[in-house]
């Protein structure tokens, strides 16, 4: 069995170390220069006291059929990554967040493409090829359309994998905390301990989560809001998001993606996101601050 990674980021980089380690064959499919680091110095993975190193095999395109490509670029560089897949994999399984990248996916490879959520995890890379684990988990949701096969391939990489519900119920279980959540981190640059602490803060997120989760009811998704809450409070009181540390390190971000996603979602079926709207136009202006 054969897994291409597109993108061996932070997400990317824990999957394809774990099935390396695993004895499954992985090509990454990456950047020229990652591909060049990655082929001379491997994939390395810190995570807690202990790293490791693998060396998967590396290229800047798919050029062979595999079994399973993993999508798992950020949505700022999904249309050129697409661009480096000129072969065929059975399945395709995207790990972007937000919910418009489905179809471009679709539209792109023209294959199976089954839905996927990360949670859990708290990852970043700290240069290319280097890959921090802050969290001791990962959780990967696959919608019902995934087949036991390609859940326990990928269940080789150490990830708790689950199938369970729909597409949009794959996607928006997660983009209903996460809209609220990057567009707040990235905004203030607070870790997620602290805004769930302020007063203020907390009632502005608990605003939002409501919002999302109407939108996503009209979705046909049934999201409980307090459900929502208690994962949000169950988080490390240090955990922020990756869209914050992009933002703070002045790069594109998945902001648009993430949240959004959600306001357009809100629009297009005639759903109020007043406080979400809000808090994207604030992250949205702390960005372009940023930039300058």
């Amino acid at each position: 069995m054969t897994v291409a990674v597109l993108g061996p980021g932070a997400v990317g980089g824990v999957l394809a170390v774990g099935l390396v380690r695993a004895g499954v064959r992985v090509v990454c499919i990456a950047r020229p220069d990652t591909v060049e680091l990655i082929a001379s110095q491997g994939l390395s993975l810190r995570h807690g006291q202990g790293s490791e190193t693998v060396l998967p095999e590396a290229a800047s395109e798919l050029i062979e059929p595999v079994d399973l490509l993993l999508v798992t670029v950020k949505a700022p560089a999904l249309e050129d990554a697409l661009n480096r897949v000129k072969a065929p994999a059975r399945t395709v399984i995207p790990l972007l967040n937000g919910i418009e990248h489905m179809q471009t996916i679709r539209s792109g490879l023209r294959t199976v493409v089954v839905a996927g959520s990360v949670s859990l995890i708290e990852a970043y890379l700290e240069q290319p090829g280097v890959i921090v684990q802050k969290t001791p988990a990962v959780v990967l949701t696959l919608a019902r359309d995934a087949d036991v096969a390609t859940a326990d391939l990928i269940a080789r990489s150490g990830a708790e994998v689950r199938i369970n519900g729909s597409e949009a119920e794959v996607l928006w279980a997660k983009l209903a905390r996460q809209a609220p959540v990057a567009a707040a981190t990235a905004l203030t640059q607070r870790p997620i301990g602290e805004l769930r602490s302020d007063p203020e803060w907390r009632r502005r997120l608990r605003e939002a989560v409501d919002e999302t989760c109407a939108v996503a009811a009209h979705e046909g998704v049934s999201l409980a809001p307090e459900a929502q809450w208690q994962i949000i409070d169950a988080m490390p009181p240090r955990l922020t998001s990756s869209t914050a540390r992009d933002v703070a390190a002045g790069r594109l971000s998945e902001l648009d993606a993430i949240t959004g996603a959600a306001v357009r979602a809100g629009r297009r079926l005639g759903v109020p996101t007043p406080a979400l709207e809000l808090l994207l136009a604030e992250a949205e202006e702390r960005c372009r601050t940023q930039s300058h």
